[in-house]
């Protein structure tokens, strides 16, 4: 009887050896698309594209043929089997060991994947991919000429092609839930659309109160000329004191600030403009967000799940907790302006509190998302979620987006763009065929309040740590109770586990109506 117990169990060990064996595999054909994809929007020569699309639409088709192949399935049915006969025998919660539970969340992972990937046939995966890679210069030559009609043809083929992708993973749901999905697979599009409807009736009163507030912030603190040598040399310094692990990264430039990688390798790009030392400074900072998670992810869980980041929101959470919650903080620049004043000398009048409220001014015409502040940013989300929604579900025609783009600014922000420029083509995600992608930036601001509280409920205020420069014990709560866990726990149990409570927007609302209502002198009204 012991023998065949230990025959078994090493059978279902040798399975689950060979299913993480292909795993690996199918993540490491992705990772490399993922370098080639960097190298495209940072250093890759103008011609380049022709056959980096190629390249890119290739490793696209081969990890998708990995990935649906009959033995992929059949690992998996063996191991829910297995795992369904370890769940029956157990007759405890500590009965199953935390291996056997971090194979279950492979396993669950994988399988969603596999599922929706045998249901979109491999030809229009490729032709995705090759439309995208291809759409990247078309995008930037009609941003940069200000000519929406050049990029609208490729924009149409994304969006019927996105359309396509959706009907055949589910052909009665609607097909931006299902796009939705691609990015926060386990909180649904309802509770996305709730967040941003409770975020659109609180902010758009607080923003109104602040723009008839008769409070002078220094707005322009950082008015001036900065060489964008020296401010590379800034984003350097603020990436060292924040703890960026150098041997694992890299900052380069790119017209659209981004971060990639791996936990071995997790590189940052940001921007330079001569007359936005600022925006630098908070986009480095957000970026920094983002590639401190992914160095954050557990080495030994490379290949897999669990050494991935648990989708969009947890992700985005992250770059908004260190862009906003440390970056845009009093305690911050006090601890960063004199650090800045000896790049840029002429920092030397600037107050640490005058940075901390030209960092933290509210813009009343402001037309590009990322350089929008805290509060109006959201409702640039608002904005572009409801547009590519009705473009999925075939409610908006592609010709018609810069007008409604336009009339939406003009209704919700109050101001008007114009030039297609800096409306409709100032982002890079539609060329990437990111549809049901923009509503994960609300949703991680709201999540990085809740854990932003949730740490200082646990370890005491931070503001002390931040203006002494400090940040290993606001670090080390969120590498225990976020980075380690990769995607062992479905989002809205990682949420419950770190903050002891389910997703909620009371956090990020108390935040900013404190914080602004202080800055703005309106705790009186």
């Amino acid at each position: 009887m012991a023998t065949d117990q230990a025959r078994s169990d090493a059978s279902e060990a040798e399975t689950y050896e060979q299913f993480e064996d292909r795993v690996r595999r199918i993540s490491n054909v992705g990772n490399a698309a993922g370098i080639l994809r960097w190298d495209q929007e940072v250093v890759m020569p103008d011609e380049g594209t022709p056959a980096r699309a190629q390249q890119l639409s290739t490793l696209s088709s081969i990890s998708h043929e990995l990935l649906t192949a009959d033995e992929t399935g059949e690992l998996l049915e063996a191991l829910e089997g297995e795992t369904m006969q370890s769940s029956r025998e157990a007759s405890s919660e500590t009965a199953s060991t935390d291996l056997e539970d971090e194979q279950t969340a492979v396993v669950r992972e994988v399988r969603r994947t596999y599922d929706r990937e045998t249901s979109v046939p491999g030809e229009l995966v490729e032709e995705i991919s090759a439309t995208a890679s291809n759409a990247h210069p078309t995008w930037k030559q009609a941003r940069e000429e200000d000519d929406f009609e050049q990029f609208a043809p490729t924009l149409e083929k994304l969006v019927d092609l996105k359309r396509e992708y959706a009907k055949h993973i589910d052909p009665d749901a609607d097909p931006y839930a299902v796009l939705f999905a691609d990015y926060e697979p386990y909180i649904d599009l309802e509770t996305a659309e709730r967040v941003l409807e409770r975020l659109r009736e609180n902010l758009v009163p607080l923003i109104d109160a602040v723009q008839e507030s008769e409070a002078q912030l220094a707005t322009d603190a950082f008015a001036g000329q900065f060489d964008d040598d020296d401010q590379e040399a800034l984003a350097r310094d603020v990436l060292d004191s924040l703890g960026y692990d150098w041997d694992r990264g890299r900052l380069d430039t790119a017209p659209h600030p981004f971060s990639s990688g791996t936990q071995f390798d997790a590189r940052v790009t940001t921007r330079f403009e001569e007359d936005d030392l600022l925006g630098s400074i908070t986009s480095t900072i957000h970026e920094f967000g983002h590639a401190n998670y992914t160095q954050g992810l557990p080495d030994e869980g490379y290949g897999t799940p669990l050494g991935e980041a648990r989708d969009l929101s947890v992700h985005e959470s992250q770059s908004r907790l260190w862009e906003n919650h440390v970056g845009r903080s009093r305690p911050f620049w006090e601890h960063f302006l004199p650090i800045a004043r000896e790049r840029f000398p002429e920092l030397e009048d600037v107050s640490p509190e005058e940075a901390y409220e030209a960092a933290n001014q509210v813009h009343d015409d402001n037309l590009i998302r990322v350089e929008a502040d805290e509060l109006t940013y959201h409702l640039h989300i608002v904005i572009r979620f409801e547009i590519e929604r009705d473009l999925i579900r075939g409610d908006l025609e592609v010709s018609e987006v810069p007008a409604v783009w336009n009339d939406k600014y003009e209704e919700y922000l109050g101001v008007r763009p114009e030039t297609d420029a800096e409306g409709c083509l100032q982002d890079i995600h539609w060329s990437h065929g990111d549809f049901g992608y923009f509503s994960t930036y609300s949703l991680g601001s709201v999540l990085a309040a809740q854990l932003y509280a949730a740490a200082e409920d646990d370890r005491g205020e931070f503001d002390g740590q931040i203006r002494e420069g400090e940040f290993d014990e606001l670090n080390g709560w969120l590498r225990e109770h976020v980075h380690q866990h990769g995607k062992r726990y479905v989002t809205p149990e990682l949420i419950e586990r770190a903050t002891g409570e389910g997703l909620t927007a009371d956090h990020f609302l108390e935040y900013v109506e404190s914080k602004y209502g202080e800055l703005y002198d309106l705790e009186d009204d």
